[in-house]
C-alpha cells in the first residue's frame, strides 16, 4: 500500500469516527498532495486535511481554534495530541449540582437536559464506576453506567426530556435555541436545588446567559459556574451520561415501533424525511423531528 492509499484509508477512517459522533461532513475531495473534507458544526466550518508524501501521512485540522468543536474534532483525529500536555489538576467544589444536555444538534429525537447533585462521597463513587464525558463512551457503556448512576445517586438527579412535539411548541414560544436550552437546564437544576438546598451549580456552557430560575429559588444565594468542556466535572459528566441514555432510549423505542431514525444531522437525513412525508404526511415530522432545522424546512416547502 503506497502513501496515497494510506492517506485515503486514514481520512475515510476519520469520516467514520466523526459521523458516529453526529458530525455533518461534506464529501471527501482529492487534491494534488492531500485529501480534504469539511466538518460543519452549527455556523462553523472546519477543514480536515490528510497529506500524502515522501515523509508519510500527516493530518491537519483548520478552523477557529477557539471554538469548543475544534478541540473535540482534533481529539478524535489526533488522540495522541492529548498526551503532549500535562493533565490539568481539577479542583471541584465539595458539593454542587452539574447540568448538561444532548440532542440540540440532532434533527430527530428529543432535547434532554439532566442535572446531578454530588457531595465528596458521591463524586468518588461516580468516578469509580467510570463516569466521564459521555462523548467518549459507546451507547452500550452509556446504558450500563447510566443504570449505576441512577442507583448511586437515587433522589439526587433530575432529567428533563423534551420530546419533539413539545420541543417544537417551546421553540415557537422562545424563537431561540439558547433560550430553550436555558429553560431546560434551569428546570433540571432547579428541581435539585429545591430537593438538596445546594447553592452551587456548574453547567456546560451553551450561551453567554446564566441560568434563569423561577421565584421558588433564591437567585442571590446560588453560585453559577458556566464553562466550556465542563464534563471534566464529575457531576456534569454524570449528567451528560444520563441525558445521552435518555435520548438513546427514545431512538430505541422508535425503532421497536418500526421507525428507524438517524442521529445527528448527517447526509441521510433528507432521504429519511422524504420517506416519512410520503408515508405519514408532513405533519408527522412535528412528532419526531425539530422542524426549525433548515433541512426540514426546505423539504416541507418542497
Amino acid at each position: 500500500m503506497n502513501t496515497k492509499e494510506k492517506a485515503l484509508m486514514h481520512i475515510e477512517n476519520i469520516r467514520t469516527q466523526l459521523t458516529s459522533k453526529g458530525y455533518y461532513l461534506e464529501p471527501t475531495v482529492e487534491k494534488n498532495f492531500h485529501y480534504e473534507m469539511h466538518v460543519i458544526v452549527s455556523q462553523n466550518k472546519f477543514k480536515v486535511l490528510v497529506y500524502f508524501g515522501k515523509k508519510g501521512v500527516k493530518t491537519v485540522i483548520q478552523g477557529n481554534s477557539k471554538e469548543p468543536a475544534y478541540d473535540e474534532i482534533n481529539y478524535i483525529i489526533n488522540p495522541q495530541s492529548a498526551l503532549d500536555f500535562p493533565e490539568e489538576v481539577l479542583i471541584e467544589p465539595e458539593e454542587y449540582i452539574g447540568t448538561d444536555e444532548t440532542g440540540k444538534g440532532d434533527v430527530f429525537g428529543p432535547l434532554v437536559a439532566a442535572a446531578v447533585y454530588v457531595d465528596s462521597k458521591l463524586k468518588t463513587e461516580l468516578r469509580s464506576i467510570g463516569v466521564k464525558d459521555s462523548k467518549t463512551l459507546s451507547p452500550a457503556q452509556i446504558k450500563i453506567i447510566a443504570g449505576k448512576i441512577k442507583t448511586l445517586a437515587k433522589g439526587k438527579y433530575d432529567i428533563v426530556s423534551i420530546n419533539p412535539e413539545k420541543y417544537n411548541e417551546l421553540y415557537a414560544k422562545f424563537k431561540n435555541l439558547n433560550k430553550l436550552l436555558n429553560w431546560a437546564h434551569s428546570k433540571a437544576a432547579e428541581n435539585l436545588i429545591i430537593k438538596t438546598n445546594c447553592e452551587t451549580v456548574i453547567t456546560d456552557k451553551f450561551s453567554k446567559e446564566y441560568l434563569n430560575f423561577s421565584k421558588d429559588v433564591d437567585h442571590l444565594n446560588i453560585k453559577l459556574i458556566s464553562e466550556t468542556k465542563a464534563e471534566k466535572y464529575t457531576a456534569v459528566a454524570a449528567a451528560s451520561i444520563l441525558a445521552r441514555d435518555k435520548m438513546e432510549s427514545w431512538f430505541a423505542e422508535m425503532s421497536k415501533g418500526g421507525v428507524d431514525l438517524p442521529k445527528g444531522a448527517s447526509n441521510n437525513i433528507e432521504s429519511t424525511v422524504l420517506k416519512l412525508i410520503k408515508k405519514e404526511g408532513s405533519q408527522y415530522l412535528k412528532k419526531v423531528s425539530k422542524i426549525h432545522f433548515k433541512s426540514i424546512q426546505k423539504l416541507i416547502k418542497i
